[in-house]
């Protein structure tokens, strides 16, 4: 009798210890976007005894306003790989000791050299996932995919058009619709014409996932730009009847990374979320499960079926030449792009 109540005093202080060093984890991200899935979030509180709080954004935007007006709240955030300079230079990112995570070995070597990650040689953000900002579409107003971008401004769809309501996106689909690099746009005249030219068959614009995928639900859209791992998880988790359309044109290529903001409470947490959230037990049922956009660990992505979307068509090469990846842009660019877009929403020059 002694022997077990010594036993079950025992264990009693070692549950008590753990559940004394087991912290809250704070996560920024989209909702609906990986972090936030219940599977994952019980796996790894299962596994470390930490529990996820998670909250969320609606544009990057708002995501570093909220770094900067809660300093130390946020143990991880996402950040667009596109974004991380602004990070950087209003000092709300800090290093990330790479060797606590394990899977970052199998980190495609060009993503995880990316000069946006990578400074006087820290790194600051983990690349995580990739995907494409191109065509989606209805199934029931096609019966083959279009294959030029110019689609959605055939008059043919009037009224039947989405694209979510950023200045970026938008002028970056006005630059592909032009023939134009995304990066380095030549003619921004060209791009506001052609622009212009598209509004009319405009519906309304979107602004999250649920907003695209209920135009669809209720078929009120014949297509419209949308997020390729978006439109994975429309099909996939949602059963909509929604394609995904790579144009002749090209994509806009984006890459989405974890961070750890300045001042985070549970640097140790978060360094074992990130790793939990690069690693293909927890990728392979993401995409099987939900529908997720390309992971950034080779091996998580080796994982999947031969056939799998994310394998076979955002693998391919011809599909690789067609991506233009998004990079930083000036506060000034932003700016006048912002001026840009809203003259052309209120119609005005």
């Amino acid at each position: 009798m002694k022997k077990t109540t010594a036993i079950l005093v025992g264990l009693g202080l070692l549950l008590t210890a753990t559940t004394a060093m087991a912290k809250d984890l704070h996560v920024l991200n989209w909702k609906g976007y990986g972090t936030d899935e219940p599977f994952a979030t019980k796996a790894f509180e299962a596994m470390t005894g930490d529990k996820v709080v998670n909250d969320f954004f609606n544009s990057e935007q708002e995501m570093l306003t909220k770094l900067r007006t809660n300093p130390g709240l946020y143990d991880v955030v996402m950040i667009n790989a596109a974004f991380m300079q602004q990070a950087l230079e209003e000092k709300l990112v800090q290093p990330i000791d790479i060797k606590t995570i394990e899977n970052y070995k199998d980190i495609d070597a060009a993503k995880a050299t990316s000069t946006m990650l990578n400074v006087d040689g820290k790194t600051y953000g983990v690349p995580w996932t990739w995907g494409l900002t191109t065509i989606a579409i209805n199934e029931k107003a096609f019966d083959t995919p279009p294959t030029s971008i110019k689609e959605m401004w055939n008059p043919d769809h009037k009224g039947r058009v989405t694209i979510r309501d950023d200045a970026v996106e938008a002028i970056q689909l006005g630059a592909l619709a032009t023939g134009q690099n995304i990066n380095d746009i030549k003619d921004i005249d060209a791009v506001k014409t052609s622009l212009a030219a598209l509004l009319p068959n405009i519906r309304t614009f979107w602004s999250s996932e649920n907003d695209w995928n209920q135009m669809v639900a209720s078929n009120q859209i014949d297509l419209g730009t949308y997020w390729s791992g978006s439109a994975g998880r429309a099909k996939t988790k949602f059963k909509l009847p929604v394609a995904l359309a790579i144009p002749k044109e090209g994509a806009v290529g984006w890459l989405d990374t974890f961070a750890i903001p300045q001042g985070a409470k549970n640097v140790e947490g978060a360094e074992r979320f990130i790793d939990y959230m690069l690693s293909p037990d927890f990728y392979t049922k993401w995409d099987e499960t939900v529908g997720a956009p390309v992971s950034a660990n080779a091996r998580a992505v080796a994982a999947l079926p031969a056939d799998s979307f994310n394998r076979k068509v955002m693998g391919a090469p011809a599909v690789a030449d067609r991506i233009q990846f998004q990079e930083p842009i000036t506060d000034a660019q932003r700016e006048d792009y912002l001026k840009l877009w809203q003259s052309l929403k209120v119609g005005t020059n």
